[in-house]
């Protein structure tokens, strides 16, 4: 552990809270600590801080990752803080008359992002990372493992960035630069990875944590689907956006039971695994 620097909790003042960490303002300087949740391996923490300074040193538009960090309890990593900066999310909850600016905005942003070449000798693929925590983890029936590694099968390994979390609250703005931000499940592979978890947190994600992490309604949420994807996609054909939402599908099933094990540390509820398993393909 001694490449984790010990901080005074009490140096800092709390600013935000996501669904697997909480994120600390230094009192006196321009950096944010943000430590895991209590449960979180210290190996997780340093795995997130080596890929957040690979994509740092790829160039991509991010805060500066400076080093690892404990309060004793907790692990995490400071980063530079960005003065006056808000989410695309507190935007939109604070200026919802600006949502076709933002969502627009997004669009412009992640397909910038998912044409950008990844450093694959330092970032993971994307597909790999899904493979793995099937075959080591116990988290869905086997049946639902059996579709997901078969549908993993036909999924291209191409070699753009990915983010791994794309949403409106891993974005930020001072109104003059954007950076994205909880770069720890960045890698390279297809765009799809992404859109799929956009997708379902558009249009699955209860009112309740809409407004935790993102303090909009879900009819903001799809709202923001509906202006983001005909720009992402170039195309306003509703016969398109339903081919492309359709393809998502798989990629959605597939990496659901993943987050879920690494936001909560639990399996996927009897009810969702019907639901999604008919969406993976047969064998």
């Amino acid at each position: 552990m001694s490449e984790y620097r010990t901080i005074d909790i009490n140096e800092y003042v709390r600013t935000g809270e996501g669904g697997t960490a909480v994120s600390y303002k230094h009192k006196s300087r321009n950096t944010l600590a943000k430590l895991y949740n209590p449960g979180f391996e210290a190996d997780s923490a340093r795995a997130e801080f080596l890929t957040a300074r690979a994509v740092f040193e790829l160039g991509i538009s991010t805060p500066e990752p400076i080093c690892l960090v404990t309060d004793g309890e907790r692990f995490g990593a400071e980063y530079e803080f960005i003065p006056g900066k808000r989410s695309f999310a507190r935007i939109i909850s604070e200026e919802p008359d600006r949502l076709e600016e933002i969502s627009l905005t997004f669009a412009r942003e992640a397909r910038k992002l998912h044409e950008t070449k990844a450093d694959t000798t330092r970032l993971r693929s994307y597909k790999d990372r899904i493979r793995q925590f099937y075959l080591e983890k116990d988290m869905v029936p086997e049946e639902y493992k059996r579709r997901a590694l078969f549908f993993l099968e036909s999924v291209l390994d191409t070699p753009y960035c990915v983010h791994g979390d794309l949403h409106i609250g891993n974005i930020i703005t001072n109104g003059a630069h954007i950076w994205w931000i909880d770069v720890g499940e960045f890698a390279y592979g297809e765009p799809e990875w992404d859109l799929s978890l956009m997708w379902t947190m558009c249009h699955n994600m209860s009112r309740a944590m809409a407004e935790h992490l993102f303090h909009v309604t879900t009819e903001t949420l799809n709202a923001h689907w509906n202006a983001f994807l005909p720009a992402y996609l170039g195309t306003s054909d509703p016969e398109v956006h339903a081919q492309f939402v359709k393809r998502l599908l798989p990629y959605y099933a597939s990496k659901v039971p993943h987050m879920l094990d690494m936001a909560e540390h639990r399996r996927l509820p009897e009810e969702a695994v019907q639901k999604l398993i008919n969406l993976l393909p047969q064998l």
